[in-house]
């Protein structure tokens, strides 16, 4: 296989949404919502590596069929989240209703890719050998929210990352929220954060903050980007991913991290006004950047 530019691997969830206003059912998960996101942007070289159960098939049927290049595994089951949120979507209850089988080094001998974002949705999907292994054919990214969820009897308990320091060597791009932030570096403080991060291996720390917007750290300069202003929150779920699908989508062309913080948390504003992946072209996002209100973040 060609090297592409950028390659997501994750599994695709059933997603069952529940808030105040109403209860949805809907494909999701870290992979999902960075394809959807990416196929609607100037197309980069692309590649979903997922895997699922017999009976979630259909959606990879639907993604081919819309132009995303897909690689499916078999799993046992699909991964299902229940996904509860209160008026402010800053917070939620999870419930995990069934797991799928954790990735392989073997299963991804035949992918080479400039990126790998992982979608790591619960602690066990990559092993620190797979996590490295992949280091050795491109640059590393992850998500740390998965790594830090727990499954027990269907409840979501909060852990810390047991192979942290030993993984942080092989990840260049890692993205945690305020409160994942803390729980990884105990650190509440966000410039503190992102420093011991980098300290760690970690080449460019992303700190999502949500209404606060997000922060950037290369080693050198910190990087305030404030969040756009949504005109109507419907939906938060998959935020943070399509915020990394947008920051992934523009590094890889060429833009600064400042550049593709703009454009990621932009992204995020038009995805949290709708239900499901974000369906924004490049010229709706930097329309969102020149035009929507911003809140400038305060850390």
């Amino acid at each position: 296989m060609k090297k592409l530019e950028f390659c997501c691997i994750g599994h695709i969830t059933l997603d069952i949404v529940v808030t105040p206003q109403d209860t949805v059912h809907m494909p999701g998960g870290t992979s999902y919502y960075v394809s959807n996101a990416i196929r609607h942007l100037d197309n980069p070289d692309y590649l979903l590596v997922t895997a699922v159960a017999d009976s979630e098939m259909a959606v990879v049927d639907d993604l081919r069929a819309k132009g995303v290049q897909v690689t499916v595994f078999p799993s046992t089951c699909s991964v299902c989240f229940e996904n509860i949120y209160e008026e402010n979507q800053n917070h939620r209850k999870q419930k995990v209703l069934s797991k799928a089988d954790p990735f392989t080094i073997e299963q991804l001998k035949d992918v080479d890719a400039t990126i790998f974002h992982l979608g790591a949705l619960l602690a066990d999907d990559f092993s620190l050998d797979t996590v490295r292994y992949l280091s050795g054919k491109g640059l590393v990214s992850v998500d740390a929210q998965g790594y830090l969820r727990e499954v027990r009897d269907t409840h979501v308990h909060a852990i810390d990352w047991k192979d942290k320091r030993k993984a942080m060597e092989y990840i260049h791009f890692l993205k945690a929220n305020e409160h994942e932030m803390e729980v990884l570096t105990g650190y509440s403080d966000v410039r503190s954060a992102a420093k011991k991060l980098h300290e760690w291996g970690v080449k460019e720390v992303l700190l999502t903050l949500g209404s606060e917007g997000s922060a950037l750290y290369d080693g050198k300069d910190f990087y305030r980007i404030p969040a756009y202003i949504p005109q109507q929150i419907v939906d938060a779920t998959g935020c943070g991913d399509t915020y990394m699908a947008g920051y992934l989508y523009q590094r890889v062309k060429g833009s600064t991290m400042e550049q593709a913080g703009h454009f990621a948390a932009a992204l995020s504003t038009l995805k949290i006004e709708r239900f499901g992946p974000v369906q924004a072209t490049n010229d709706e996002v930097e329309h969102c950047i020149l035009a929507t209100d911003k809140r400038i973040a305060t850390w």
